[in-house]
């Protein structure tokens, strides 16, 4: 599934997101959607979102 189109992520699913701190190293982070932060429909770096742990980061991996 395409991480970039915003209609692809939904609350309350599994994603590993990519935190600002960890472009450079490429490390991702695993977690639920808690809150979807980009408001376009598609966005090339992937859709900006909240866990339920407070980590904000873009969404690489959709994996539910």
């Amino acid at each position: 599934m395409d991480c970039t189109i915003r209609e692809n992520i939904k609350i309350g699913i599994e994603v590993e997101v990519i935190k600002k701190q960890h472009q450079r190293t490429g490390e991702l982070t695993w977690g639920i959607v808690k809150g979807i932060l980009t408001k376009a429909p598609k966005h090339h770096h992937g859709i900006k979102v909240i866990l339920m742990t407070n980590e904000v980061g873009r969404v690489k991996n959709i994996l539910t």
